[in-house]
């Protein structure tokens, strides 16, 4: 037999076999409720066989059978129903049966007030609807665990892959290549690592890979930037502290150092920080353990450290600004990041692939970057490396009117590939090979594709701009080869 559906309304049954009293129930209940009546306890053992029934109010003296003898059958055969007794009788035993026997949720006394049985009868289907959701995700927590179990191990080799060495990309030939090498060969080695380099290289990425290509890839990875909290923050973040250990501290809380436990954890800009917590942080890497603010014990614990900067530090060692003992703490190897300008071969891979990222984040296709782009962006020193570069193929997608990104839609710096040293003139002359003769015509040739690219390849605000007439321009395009299809 199919079991019965729920109804939308909380379903009760009124048993009593007083047809007046039945009439009145219905009438102040059927607003409210899904109303069934019965006179007895046979027809409404029989009507709780065919229906969803989530609320049983009886009466507790009715002919051949107690309304307490009813709901002891109720609680055997359908024990989520909610068992409410009403009566006109006060029997103190009638009451202990009731809870005893048959479990009932209320004892109500006849006159009862509408407002009052509304008020414990919505109580009643409240408590019901919540024990059939709580039976439900009971449920599904059960059969779901093996899902979830293969989903949390999915998602764990998802990270792992989109971070492991593989995934940092470059070009045969690139500066790169070496620092992946020597970042596969310590991984294994459960050593701390010291990370430098301008802002912007990717130093986090190859942390990233030092721990998922590491013994410690199932634990946690946790970072922290160290130059962008106070002293007092710093340490109370990375260290945890006590309840009531300073002013707004409600709770305790764990530190990062200590949710790290077992896994890695990256001090960003470790060059940033006092001397006063420099001395905190040595103690913790040499005792291995710490002590949250406001506790009386240390505690201990085990976490790879992993420290970045784009400072100097040995520079910085030897003007007193930041610890020698834990200078050598910290950077039992150092890995040198390569600026983006050092790595020119990598910029189309890069490029292309930030391009492949942002498209698929904005739901638009654009043709793959061209060559007159690629030329552009390799020109370019990046003193904000790869992020710059993002920011670059952003500015393209917002001023792209169709499908294809132009070199006119790059900045003008990037267009003017202006060097970001002291003599930005000279960065023109760069590369340039042979007589003077040679030189004026390749600089001449280079100036005048800045202009057409600049003006989107409209050779008359080129030709204004230049200071040449259409005719003069044509001539040059065709000297030069620089004709456009």
């Amino acid at each position: 037999m199919t079991p019965p559906l729920p109804p939308e309304l909380p379903s009760i049954l009124v048993v009593d076999d007083e047809i007046r009293s039945q009439e009145a129930l219905r009438r102040t209940l059927e607003e409210d409720f899904e109303v069934f009546t019965a006179s007895s306890a046979d027809d409404a053992l029989a009507i709780l066989e065919r229906e969803w029934i989530q609320i049983v109010l009886c009466d507790q003296r009715m002919p051949g059978s107690s309304g307490v003898a009813l709901l002891r059958q109720v609680r055997e055969r359908w024990p989520d129903a909610v068992r409410i007794i009403i009566s006109g009788y006060t029997d103190s035993e009638d009451i202990i049966a009731g809870i005893n026997e048959a479990g009932i949720y209320q004892y109500l006394l006849k006159p009862w007030q509408p407002e009052q049985l509304l008020l414990t009868l919505k109580s009643a289907a409240e408590m019901a609807r919540l024990h059939a959701e709580n039976q439900r995700l009971a449920v599904e927590l059960r059969t779901a665990a093996p899902v979830l179990e293969k989903q949390v191990s999915h998602r764990r080799a998802s990270v792992r892959q989109q971070f492991a060495l593989d995934a940092v990309l470059r070009a045969p030939g690139s500066p790169m290549n070496a620092v992946c090498a020597l970042v596969k060969k310590l991984a294994a080695l459960d050593i701390p690592v010291l990370l430098t380099g301008e802002s912007g290289t990717g130093k986090e990425l190859l942390a990233r890979a030092l721990h998922y290509d590491s013994p410690r890839a199932g634990e946690a990875f946790v970072v922290e930037n160290c130059g962008a909290l106070p002293d007092q923050l710093l340490e109370s973040e990375l260290f945890g502290h006590k309840r009531g250990a300073f002013t707004g501290a409600f709770e305790d809380r764990v530190g990062l150092f200590k949710q790290a436990d077992g896994g890695t954890m990256l001090l960003d800009e470790i060059g940033e920080t006092s001397a006063a917590f420099q001395v905190k942080l040595l103690r913790v890497l040499q005792e291995g353990e710490l002590r949250p603010v406001g506790a009386a014990r240390p505690i201990p614990v085990d976490a790879r450290v992993i420290a970045a900067t784009n400072r100097d530090l040995e520079a910085e060692v030897r003007n007193g600004r930041f610890r020698e003992d834990l200078y050598y703490r910290l950077a039992a190897l150092t890995i040198a990041v390569p600026p983006l300008r050092e790595r020119p071969m990598d910029i189309p891979l890069i490029a292309q692939t930030l391009l492949d990222e942002t498209q698929a984040a904005l739901g638009r296709r654009f043709e793959p970057l061209s060559a007159e782009v690629i030329a552009c962006l390799q020109t370019w020193r990046w003193p904000g490396n790869v992020r710059e570069l993002r920011n670059e193929v952003l500015r393209m997608i917002a001023l792209a009117d169709d499908d294809r990104l132009s070199a006119a839609h790059l900045s003008p710096r990037v267009l003017r590939a202006a060097d970001a040293g002291d003599e930005p003139a000279l960065s023109m002359l760069s590369g340039l090979d042979g007589d003077l003769k040679t030189r004026l015509e390749a600089l001449e040739a280079r100036i005048v594709k800045e202009s057409l690219i600049r003006h989107r390849w409209n050779k008359t605000h080129a030709a204004k701009e230049l200071g040449l007439s259409r005719v003069g321009l044509r001539s040059k395009l065709a000297r030069y080869g620089l004709e456009r299809d």
